[in-house]
């Protein structure tokens, strides 16, 4: 039993696990997103026959976890694909916008390799292979665990970074030897708007751990929403626009959220909030249908009457032409556009509209992945190529950690600290190369547990070789098992703490029920051996 790390290893996104026992199950299938290195990996060779995949579990909707599963579908996946009720509803929405912005983008790259004489660019999958996927989705209830297979059991347990987004508990193997795998999914952190709190896990002898902000602590939330409501006044009294790259999922609903309370509290001038972003305005909706995911705070304020994603100054831009007419409006404004990493989409439109004007803000509230025109922003970058045009950049940039989805540094080891499992082994993933590294070792020397950071197409065995099978797994016959269990003793220490000696007299113990197993197996008195 063995999972493969196909994705999501020395790097954020692209989010893949192939786990092994005989049966294939992948673990999301996500997208690799952010520079051209990095987004060439969504056209490799899978790394096996995506025909023999029984099942994906996924663990929420954003595509670096499900961007790939049409593409999937397309190479010959028939499986079922397990997710929460909120995931698929997301996850349906996200794909085919996906698709829809490959084709634009292929059919562009196309008319212009065409001016040079080369070859046209087929887009990754198209609208028909993401609604094939559809019949495959299968919604499972959080905290109810399913049997997938005699020897796999599953459970979706709340992650708490986005709406519907879980934490999987696996159970692999026979039930007198099974191994209990944890991926953490994307883990999000306490006391944010809207979602519910991660669940915490005790057990676990594998656990897959995300590092996203392995390496930092995040603003607090106070002083994060200090911070939006500064960039709005300054862009307010110059008479310019803030614009804010978001996510259409989870990001702009807090967004919207905070705005709401700021304009009722008037904590900022009454101006215009453009919603621009049709996939942002059909995941508000989805939102709307599900408050049983809500935390308490956001239900509350529903029943006292409130809608938590709508108020008077909202204008929602459902086509190009609401789009275009937003930077031909003078005066200012909130622009909340997609997508969040400034990669595609309308946010491009009003970044070259806006980047190069003094007074004029861009807020920056998410993940930013290397590569990407909004790390380069970020980073410091005096000018970005938008659409073919090179633009100074004379607007400020507002980087606002505290809204961020996932759980920074203090809230990943909080979570770890939950875990019981002295010998736990940690696999931190999801994460950039050095701030996994950074992380693991800081794991490693709080915890002791054992810690390492696998690479893209590391093979990492499930259940490691134990002192029982050290003893029988090579042995041909009663002496060379004798011979065995002597170099072992012999490598024994005169003296043991009392919880190594535990640990051995455990071992001992199964080993002995093993042996007395096989041994009636074969019907063979114990005397005579």
């Amino acid at each position: 039993m063995q999972i493969t790390c196909l994705g999501a290893a020395h790097c954020v996104t692209g989010s893949c696990f192939l786990l092994d026992n005989g049966h294939k199950y992948l673990i999301d299938c996500g997208m690799f997103q952010g520079g051209r290195q990095m987004e060439a990996l969504n056209y490799a060779e899978w790394g096996f026959n995506p025909r023999e995949i029984t099942a994906i579990f996924l663990t929420h909707a954003h595509i670096d976890h499900c961007g790939r599963i049409p593409k999937l579908f397309k190479d010959g996946f028939r499986g079922k694909i397990y997710a929460t009720r909120p995931t698929i509803e997301l996850a349906k929405i996200l794909l085919l916008d996906s698709a829809h912005i490959q084709a634009m983008e292929a059919e562009w790259q196309t008319r212009k390799n065409r001016r040079q004489g080369t070859r046209d660019i087929a887009p990754l999958y198209d609208v028909d292979d993401v609604n094939a996927c559809f019949p495959r989705f299968k919604s499972v209830q959080q905290d109810k665990t399913i049997n997938i297979a005699p020897d796999l059991k599953v459970r979706f347990r709340n992650a708490g970074h986005i709406l519907g987004s879980a934490i999987l508990e696996m159970w692999c193997g026979p039930e007198s030897n099974s191994r209990k795998i944890v991926f953490s999914g994307d883990l999000g952190h306490k006391d944010q708007l809207i979602v519910q709190d991660p669940c915490p896990i005790a057990e676990a002898d594998t656990l897959f751990i995300e590092s996203t902000y392995g390496n930092r602590n995040h603003k607090s939330m106070e002083d994060s929403r200090r911070e939006l409501v500064e960039a709005i006044h300054y862009s307010y009294n110059h008479g310019e626009k803030v614009v804010i790259p978001a996510f259409a999922v989870e990001r702009t609903q807090e967004l919207l959220l905070l705005l709401g309370e700021f304009f009722r509290k008037q904590m900022i001038p009454s101006m215009p909030v453009y919603l621009d972003s049709p996939l942002a305005i059909a995941a508000t909706d989805i939102f709307r249908r599900m408050p049983e995911f809500y935390d308490e705070e956001t239900n509350q304020n529903l029943q006292e009457g409130e809608d938590p994603f709508s108020f008077p100054q909202l204008i929602l831009s459902h086509n190009y032409r609401d789009s275009m007419a937003i930077n031909q409006t003078p005066g200012p404004a909130i622009v909340i556009a997609g997508n969040g990493m400034c990669t595609a989409g309308r946010i491009k439109h009003h970044l070259k509209h806006n980047l190069w004007r003094n007074g004029s803000s861009v807020v920056i509230v998410g993940f930013q992945a290397a590569g990407s025109p909004g790390r380069r922003l970020v980073e410091g970058a005096g000018s970005l190529k938008i659409l073919g045009e090179n633009v100074i950049v004379r607007a400020r940039i507002f980087t606002i950690g505290g809204f961020s989805a996932h759980a920074d540094q203090s809230g990943l080891l909080d979570w770890l600290s939950g875990f019981t499992n002295p010998d736990l082994r940690v696999h931190v993933i999801h994460g950039e190369q050095k701030v996994s590294e950074e992380f693991a070792g800081i794991v490693k020397a709080r915890f002791g547990f054992q810690t390492d950071v696998p690479d893209l197409d590391d093979v990492i065995p499930v259940i490691p070789e134990t002192v029982r099978e050290k003893l029988l797994g090579a042995a041909e016959g009663p002496a060379e098992i004798w011979e065995r269990i002597r170099t072992l003793w012999d490598r024994l220490p005169e003296s043991l703490s009392p919880e190594l000696l535990n640990r051995l007299e455990g071992e001992l113990a199964r080993t002995e029920s093993r042996l007395e197993a096989i041994l009636q197996e074969a019907k063979t008195p114990v005397a005579a051996k």
